[in-house]
């Protein structure tokens, strides 16, 4: 872990350097230098307001290398000394002239300058995402060098996973089968993909009671997935031959074709324990109320917001959002999977202080007490 967070800090100093670096050239009285913090395309043209003279505006030009003369570029108020001019080519050389357009009618020359645009490596504008992400990665760095050490992280109980392993023990007791629903999202939904490994932890749980497992699939490559997922699972409690293939089947990938089947099978199969797991649409009703009627403990998990009234409503337990992701470091105890939830839940305190004192500053700053242009760009990114 040392050697990570020592590699972070030298490669964040890299990048500091590197954005400091400008090109600068002066020529009389105007100076062309590189734009800061952009990917090479702008300089930054600044000259003085002539003394003792009332000026009524300044006419910037740019050399044409193919004519050889100055093009007028644009016109700026009188009280402006600089202007940016974006869109340029990175590492090629530019040439201005600034015109003084005089209240009396006159013009005079400020003076000429060159300069050459480079892209920097490092955006300082962007300096807090760097600070965010380097700090979150040294938090969750630090939590799982503490749960490899052994050193019990406390995660807050979550009633529907507490009740895993009494759904299974229940189903054990009355010789029924038991049911997983891993929802209708393919195998990149990220709902699916927690629920997957949910699904490897009660298939070690069927293996070692020898009850029977039922999972219906809409997709078939989830169905692949799951069905290798489960065989492992049997495998590593020293079970393979009790594994059924048949256990993991496709249904259909039609939405309610696919919620007939599942219900078809809850009226005939009568499973004493029902998880829903993943993403779930306008089906959950129907496959929570029917599992309610066979008499099943229901245990429901989504990251679907619309979808937890109904899941709350005819269901035992129900993970709600996040504790649908946290299942796999709750259940498993893993110290890579624990020290990365412990490392997240910390970085959402740091964010949530970030923005209630954030708030009170800016609020402060619509007052006019504190001046706090900095904190208002870190308010901003977290939020």
């Amino acid at each position: 872990m040392r050697k990570l967070v020592v590699i972070c800090v030298v490669i964040t100093g890299a990048l500091l350097i590197s954005g400091c670096q400008e090109i600068d050239t002066e020529v009389s009285a105007v100076t062309v230098m590189d734009a800061p913090n952009d990917s090479g395309g702008g300089v930054v043209v600044a000259w003085p307001a002539p003394a003792g003279v009332k000026v009524d505006s300044f006419a910037i030009e740019r050399l044409d290398p193919e004519t050889g003369k100055y093009t007028p570029l644009t016109t700026v108020k009188g009280d402006e000394t600089f202007l940016e001019d974006t869109g340029l080519t990175p590492n090629a050389d530019y040439s201005y002239r600034v015109v003084a357009n005089l209240a009396d009618g006159k013009t005079t020359a400020v003076g000429e300058g060159a300069g050459r645009p480079t892209g920097e490596w490092f955006n300082f504008n962007r300096l807090n995402v760097l600070v965010g992400v380097v700090s979150f990665v040294v938090l969750v760095l630090v939590f799982i060098s503490m749960a490899r050490g052994g050193k019990e992280l406390f995660v807050r109980k979550i009633a529907g996973l507490e009740a895993v392993d009494e759904a299974i023990g229940r189903a054990t007791e009355m010789g029924k089968p038991i049911l997983f629903v891993s929802g209708l999202g393919d195998a990149s939904d990220i709902a699916t993909i927690a629920a997957m490994t949910i699904l490897a932890k009660v298939a070690r749980k069927t293996a070692e009671y020898e009850t029977p497992l039922i999972v219906p699939c809409r997709d078939p490559i989830v169905m692949m997935v799951e069905k290798e997922m489960v065989r492992e699972a049997y495998t590593e409690v020293g079970r393979p031959d009790a594994f059924e293939e048949d256990s993991v089947f496709y249904v259909t990938d039609s939405q309610f074709g696919y919620v007939a089947a599942v219900d078809g099978i809850m009226l005939r199969e009568r499973p004493a324990t029902n998880f829903y797991m993943g993403a779930f649409y306008a089906e959950s009703l129907i496959l929570a109320e029917t599992g309610a009627q066979t008499g099943a403990i229901q245990i429901a998990g989504t990251d679907r917001v619309t979808q937890f009234p109904f899941f709350i409503t005819a269901c035992d337990y129900t993970l709600m959002g996040e504790e649908l992701y946290a299942a796999t470091a709750y259940l498993g105890r893993d110290p890579l999977m624990l020290g990365s939830l412990k490392g997240q839940d910390w970085a959402k305190a740091v964010i949530l202080v970030i923005l209630i004192v954030g708030a009170i500053l800016i609020a402060l700053t619509g007052l006019g007490e504190v001046d706090t242009t900095w904190f208002a760009r870190l308010f901003e990114t977290v939020s």
